[in-house]
């Protein structure tokens, strides 16, 4: 993520666009964002990889943007996982103290336990977060270090995904020359970009819509205690609304852009749009047709979507602990009542979320489109151990352990 020269690198590697960010760490310790590349992705689908080549050259694209706009290059980035159906689950581990005061050696043996109780030969660790910490039972610790007790335990939240889809992302981005020091399921890395303290605190739900998936991140206590993804986007609208009036994609993805709506309006009826159709040429054969047909094909599907996340979040238990907050982020989240048909559907209050707190970040890539990005580097920031920066890392191979050691150094 931070080569010698101080820079931190993000790269979002979405079904619709990749983007890539590059940050120079000031003297006061934030990041001031100094490169910036964004490309349309081609050879991705719903998160995965379906095209190593095409990818390739997408990432080489944004990236070579970015450098040339910071006069660097980077070595190592900070990457998303949206592929592989990361799935999150909580373990709870406890050991004997056998009266020593606990130490660096115990909690290490604790997280190894719980690490080891989610392997799996199908499934690859992202993230192992500790949560909480009981001493005899005694919940709300957040530092353990130097007390006394019988037993010591901890719950911990594992994020882990499917290998392959994984391991496809990580060698398209090996390719293309460049290590990756950091793993990061999208919504943790979208939450991380456009949450306050005290939502993380008192509990949010964000809900990153994506081109291909829309991801859930659900926080609770300042930690990140769900995640969960859905296969569907905004993708999935634009190609609706291209099968539903029989028009090329691109105009389909220009009339959801333009005029799209997730809420009927009375004046619908009355706005004729002009859709021209399939294989005709610029100048050829279009249908005339009110805007209400539009609507009608977009809200179904963002109706369903929302009904989705909740019945997942039901399913999880976490539909009523997390409050009722929720922050939508994501390309698909700019969509005109996409806010309000969320708040109907979740029954919760909804804000739309873009990244905060990034200095040097201009206008055109502040929105909520570029969360994800922004989220990475301030994952970087917190979780790169500064004598470590710009090397290659365990926490960059295939070993979760190197993840866990390094959490271990940030916070012992």
């Amino acid at each position: 993520m931070a080569p010698r020269n101080g820079l931190i690198a993000s790269l979002d590697v979405g079904t619709t666009k990749v983007c890539c960010f590059i940050a120079k760490i000031q003297d006061d310790g934030s990041p001031r964002i100094v490169g910036i590349g964004h490309q349309l992705a081609r050879g991705m689908r719903n998160g995965a990889v379906v095209d190593m080549e095409e990818l390739e050259t997408s990432i080489r694209a944004a990236v070579d943007a970015a450098e040339e706009m910071a006069g660097d290059r980077i070595r190592a980035v900070a990457i998303n996982i949206s592929g592989g159906h990361p799935g999150s689950a909580n373990v709870k581990v406890e050991v004997a103290m056998n009266g020593h005061p606990v130490n660096e050696a115990d909690i290490r043996r604790m997280l190894e336990h719980g690490r080891a109780h989610h392997e799996s030969p199908e499934r690859e660790l992202i993230h192992a977060i500790p949560v909480d910490y009981t001493i005899d039972g005694n919940e709300g610790i957040k530092d353990p270090r130097g007390m006394f007790g019988d037993r010591l335990g901890v719950a911990i939240h594992v994020i882990s995904a499917a290998i392959g889809p994984v391991r496809n992302l990580s060698t398209v981005v090996n390719r293309c020359h460049l290590d990756i020091e950091a793993r990061v399921v999208s919504p943790y890395a979208a939450g991380l970009a456009c949450l306050v303290e005290d939502e993380k605190e008192l509990g949010v739900t964000c809900i990153d819509m994506g081109g291909g998936t829309t991801s859930i991140a659900v926080f609770l206590g300042g930690q990140l205690v769900h995640t969960d993804v859905i296969a569907v986007g905004g993708a999935h609208v634009t190609s609706d609304i291209a099968r539903g009036l029989s028009t090329p994609v691109i105009h389909a993805e220009r009339m959801k852009t333009l005029y799209g709506s997730a809420i009927p309006s009375p004046s619908d009826d009355r706005e004729i749009l002009k859709v021209p159709l399939v294989g005709e040429d610029e100048d050829g054969a279009s249908n005339q047709v009110p805007r209400s047909m539009l609507i009608q094909i977009i809200q179904p599907r963002l109706e369903e979507t929302f009904e989705l996340v909740r019945s997942h979040l039901e399913q999880g238990g976490f539909d009523k602990l997390a409050g009722r907050r929720v922050v939508l982020t994501g390309g698909a989240s700019q969509m005109q009542g996409a806010r309000d048909l969320a708040g109907l559907v979740l029954d919760k209050q909804v804000r739309l979320g873009r990244p905060v707190g990034l200095h040097g970040l201009p206008e055109a890539v502040g929105g909520p489109a570029f969360s994800t990005c922004a989220g990475l580097i301030r994952y970087g920031l917190v979780h790169a151990p500064a004598p470590t920066r710009g090397k290659r890392s365990e926490a960059a191979g295939d070993g979760g352990w190197g993840r866990l050691g390094a959490w271990l150094k940030r916070n012992f």
